[in-house]
């Protein structure tokens, strides 16, 4: 038999970026860039930036400037926010893989548009960054 307790458990939390993410947000904020890192070891670039590699686990730089142009690897409409209630507007998300990068980026595909993978995009920034994902406002059509 299950018992429930009604109630809420407030629960906070802080996020700390480490050594890459910092990296890759600081160059987003104040250059307007895209900072990875490049295994020589694996020949992979990763994007945003890491400290370590993923798969054969070198130290990593975070040193290498990816995009502003990419290819749209996937792509879906939301049309239900993350508490299940419908949105106001659907948004568009995409899996985009910037030149230079190996892994891929998810965020907004902006402005109005037929998508298709395989399209070329470009990153969209924000006038006034903060060292935050959101300083990107997503990617817009080439």
């Amino acid at each position: 038999m299950t018992k429930t307790v009604s109630g809420g458990l407030p629960v906070g939390f802080r996020y700390t970026p480490g050594v890459g993410n910092t990296a890759f947000l600081l160059a987003l904020r104040d250059h307007g860039v895209l900072l990875g890192s490049r295994c020589a070891a694996c020949e992979f670039t990763y994007l945003p930036a890491r400290s370590f590699c993923e798969r054969c686990m070198a130290e990593l730089t975070p040193d290498t400037e990816c995009g502003p142009g990419g290819e749209l690897i996937s792509w879906t409409v939301g049309h239900v926010g993350i508490d299940g209630d419908p949105l106001a507007e659907p948004v568009t998300l995409g899996l985009v893989q910037l030149d230079g990068a190996d892994s891929v980026l998810m965020h907004f595909l902006v402005g109005a548009g037929e998508w298709a993978i395989g399209d070329r995009v470009n990153v969209a920034l924000r006038a006034d960054r903060t060292a935050s994902m959101m300083d990107l406002e997503g990617f817009t059509a080439r």
